[in-house]
């Protein structure tokens, strides 16, 4: 294992943060990075991490890593370290008010620039000129900020993987994962290892995650370099690893372990895998999901747990308004499993409260949560 840490711009004199990657592997063969907490309150990702780093020591040890791994066991310092009057906020920016996982980097046009014309008949030789150009594009992407730095600094790291597991959790949720569309395949693979009840399937999600600033790319300079052959060279996802407070050794263990299955798969690890369980899903779109928002203000009670299949109709939640003691029903309008909601229990009007995964609707726009 090597060890790299990497310095992030100083938000003030005497204040500094650093990421640190370890490295398993001979930096052969396919590569694959996992990083932990982009949003830094979610825990779960954050042990499944440490478990990730025993278990790949010991398939180091033992040589059995054909390829090479990534792993960020924190990917979030700046968000580690905000606390406010007792309650730690890792999701957004307190600097600017910025999502840490929105607003990555876009680097398809830049690559385009760097290759357009120089893309031939070979497939593998365009996969190689085109990663070169998304390293090279990466290293040139400008930060003023120590938020911006974290998330070019995480691209940079990331962007010439063959494999980019994003490892996050929701406020309470079943194992539910996003990847892109024509990966669906793919994501239906990883989702049966890790027993996902959702697979939530985008060309694009409309907010720029880390996830896509690493495999869209590939999908956009495909369809604008064609009729050059250039395969979706990188699979990249983000895994909610169920509820924020779901943190247990078990739990992590039959986590990492699944991950560890997936890139044995994919022929980062030796052996032979074990048979791929029954998935408990199918891949559906994100435009189907619902989200379920609050209609006031008022205290939340929920009526359908987390996993629950819902039909148009089933009362999920109310909403008590505490003036007048009047309950507000929060409804599904689709069929689908809740596959989470919200871990807290006071509504304001708009909040969002659960997550539907169906097929009948048909969003545009932004479809991830804020």
């Amino acid at each position: 294992m090597h060890t790299h840490t990497i310095n992030l711009l100083g938000a003030a004199p005497g204040v500094r943060h650093s990421l640190t990657v370890l490295q398993f592997g001979s930096g052969a063969g396919p590569k694959a990075t996992i990083q932990a907490a982009l949003h830094a309150d979610e825990v779960p990702a954050l042990l499944v991490a440490q478990v990730l780093r025993q278990r790949l020591l010991t398939l180091e040890a033992e040589g059995a890593l054909r390829g090479t791994v990534q792993l960020v066991p924190y990917a979030n310092p700046l968000g580690l370290a905000q606390h406010l009057l007792g309650t730690h906020l890792g999701r957004f920016d307190l600097r600017d008010g910025l999502n840490f996982n929105r607003g990555h980097a876009e680097l398809a046009a830049a690559v385009q620039a760097r290759v357009e014309g120089r893309m031939g008949d070979d497939p593998a030789a365009n996969v190689a000129r085109v990663r070169a150009a998304l390293r090279e594009a990466a290293a040139a992407l400008p930060a003023e900020t120590p938020g911006q730095d974290l998330k070019r600094r995480l691209v940079q790291t990331a962007i010439d993987s063959d494999i980019v597991l994003d490892l996050h959790a929701d406020g309470e949720a079943a194992m539910h994962l996003y990847a892109l569309t024509p990966q669906a395949d793919l994501a239906g693979e990883l989702g049966a290892l890790l027993g996902a009840r959702a697979v939530l399937l985008a060309t694009e999600s409309g907010d720029s995650p880390f996830d896509e600033a690493c495999s869209r790319p590939w999908l956009l300079l495909q369809q604008a370099l064609a009729p050059a052959p250039l395969p979706l060279a990188c699979f990249s996802a983000t895994v909610e690893l169920r509820g924020e407070a779901d943190t247990s050794h078990a739990l992590a263990a039959q986590d990492a372990e699944a991950l560890l299955q997936f890139l044995q798969r994919r022929g980062v690890i030796e052996g032979l895998p074990p048979a791929l369980p029954v998935p408990r899903c199918e891949p559906t779109p994100l435009a189907g999901s619902e989200p379920l928002s609050a209609p006031v203000a008022g205290v939340v009670v929920f009526h359908a747990a987390v996993g629950d299949m819902v039909t148009p109709g089933t009362l999920v939640a109310d909403v008590v308004d505490v003036e007048s003691g009047a309950l507000h029903p929060v409804v599904a309008r689709s069929a689908g499993v809740l596959y989470a909601r919200s871990g807290t229990r006071w509504a304001t009007p708009g909040k969002r409260l659960g997550k539907v995964a169906g097929v009948t609707l048909a969003r545009t726009g932004r479809l991830l949560s804020p």
